[in-house]
């Protein structure tokens, strides 16, 4: 076996462990989330449930993965030969999250290039779907690939091969150690620049005043806790593996802070830079503020070029605004997919004998065949769909049985004990009591509504042939797969082949 990779510093560690939490979504997300949910009033649920459930859960994941040693097959294995499978069905979460993920950092590749001459033209909606996508009218409709996207995808997964083949301290660490503080840099300017325009107050009216009436609809809890759990990375085996790789003596309750607490600014960050700057094209065009806000891609690539293409001021700064937007999207996008490849091919690394860099180049060689489905013109639709089965019945149900695993079966009373070991601040009975508890029934819940929406009618009005192929089939079939890896025999002086134990 191969020594195992260590982070050089801690810095270097938490850049790794912000730059997997913060990325696409941060973007498009939490803005209309916010905006959804009763704007300033959305704040209050969104950090009671950083409180109890983004931050418990952090703490939980990087103290798992320190403890054991290993990703997050190799370290459920060491809690039981029942339990392997959790860890694969894990880190198979993001394999398929990479597929559709290179994707949308190709489209905003794409928008970079087209930013030097605001190539969106006058009506960017019309040409995102129209010109760009070439979007065509079913999720069945493949219409062919669009070459201009698929070149962006190769350049994407090179990328990340080029990162994660140099292993956590020689590719991940140095990569995040330059793209988060750059990342920070940017957005920073693009807020600075959102907030300070004409009729920005206008959009940050719905971010900053509260709606107090809707802290009282259970909708707007389930999504604040949503948020919080989705935007962290956690239950997908990322944090597990990053862990691993931490010193014996690391402080493990003041990482997960530090990384929570990071990622919920950049959010913060993105809605001040979101509002500010959709509040002043919807005031200087005297359009409605929910004419103008949308969520998920069309935010990125619709009402952002929108906006800046009437920004006021001339061509170039507009072009040179553009250019920072998208290539803030692209750093973050890179950032958060180096550690999904990273998760995978760590439980492989663990389990089986094979050098890293060949496993990297099978792994994005097959990815980008996974891609290529995306980069249909019918790829919105399959992205869409794929995206919708995985995180609502895979992200939350495995998170749901990791809670319950590491709660009741470790226990969160021993693992209180582990994090508290080497933290300068401890964790006591609030901890144990989120873990065990709090975080279990919001999870519940949370995936309760996801089936009981699911049942009502058809998502997003695909046909049922679709939702079953694209989205159910991939979710069933990763929770069968991950049985099928838990079954094959680990790499010799892993565990001993007559009980399964550890090897001292």
């Amino acid at each position: 076996m191969e020594k195992r990779d260590q982070w050089n510093s801690r810095i270097g560690f938490l850049m790794g462990a912000v730059g997997a939490a913060i990325g696409l979504g941060n973007l498009w997300r939490f803005p209309y989330q916010a905006y959804s949910s009763g704007g300033g009033a959305f704040l209050i649920p969104y950090f009671f449930a950083l409180l109890t459930a983004g931050i418990p859960l952090m703490i939980m994941e990087l103290g798992f993965g320190s403890k054991m040693r290993g990703a997050a097959p190799l370290a459920f294995r060491k809690l039981g030969r029942k339990w392997e499978f959790l860890g694969w069905w894990q880190v198979m979460i993001p394999l398929v999250v990479m597929t559709f993920y290179s994707c949308v950092i190709a489209w905003s590749l794409n928008y970079l290039f087209m930013s030097f001459n605001l190539g969106w033209g006058s009506n960017p909606g019309g040409f995102f779907i129209e010109d760009f996508l070439k979007l065509s009218s079913s999720p069945w409709e493949f219409g062919g690939l669009r070459v201009n996207i698929l070149i962006a995808v190769v350049i994407i997964w090179i990328i990340n091969y080029m990162i994660v083949r140099k292993g956590i301290s020689g590719g991940i660490e140095k990569a995040c150690r330059f793209i988060m503080p750059l990342l920070a840099v940017l957005m920073i300017i693009m807020t600075v620049r959102g907030v300070t325009l004409p009729g920005s107050k206008y959009g940050l009216n719905y971010l900053l005043n509260p709606d107090f009436s809707k802290i009282l609809d259970h909708r707007v809890w389930i999504s604040a806790y949503s948020q919080v759990f989705f935007s962290t990375t956690l239950a997908v085996g990322v944090m597990i593996a990053y862990s691993s790789y931490l010193p014996e003596k690391s402080d493990i309750v003041n990482n997960a802070h530090i990384t929570v607490f990071a990622n919920a600014s950049f959010d913060f960050l993105a809605g001040l830079c979101v509002f500010g700057l959709l509040g002043y094209y919807a005031y200087s065009s005297n359009t409605n503020f929910s004419d103008v806000m949308t969520n998920g891609a069309g935010l990125a690539f619709v009402a952002f070029p929108t906006a800046i293409s009437n920004l006021p001021m001339n061509d170039f700064l507009k072009s040179l605004f553009g250019f920072t937007f998208f290539f803030a999207l692209i750093i973050a996008g890179i950032s958060s997919s180096v550690s999904m490849l990273e998760a995978f091919a760590s439980a492989i690394l663990d389990k089986y004998n094979i050098k890293r860099d060949n496993l990297i180049k099978f792994i994005c060689i097959f990815g980008f065949f996974g891609s290529a489905m995306f980069a249909t013109r019918a790829g919105v639709f399959l992205l869409d769909i794929v995206d919708h089965f995985v995180g609502n019945y895979g992200i939350a149900l495995i998170g749901l049985v990791e809670t319950i695993v590491l709660g009741y079966i470790y226990t969160a009373e021993k693992m209180k004990d582990d994090v508290n070991e080497y933290s300068d601040i401890k964790v006591g009975t609030w901890w144990v009591f989120c873990i065990k508890y709090v975080t279990p029934v919001a999870l519940t819940y949370l995936f309760i509504q996801n089936i009981v929406s699911e049942f009502k009618s058809p998502y997003g009005g695909y046909p049922i042939s679709s939702l079953v192929v694209f989205g159910g089939s991939i979710a069933i079939g990763i929770f069968i797969i991950s049985h099928i890896l838990a079954r094959k025999p680990w790499q010799k002086g892993v565990f001993y082949k007559e009980d399964g134990e550890l090897n001292d």
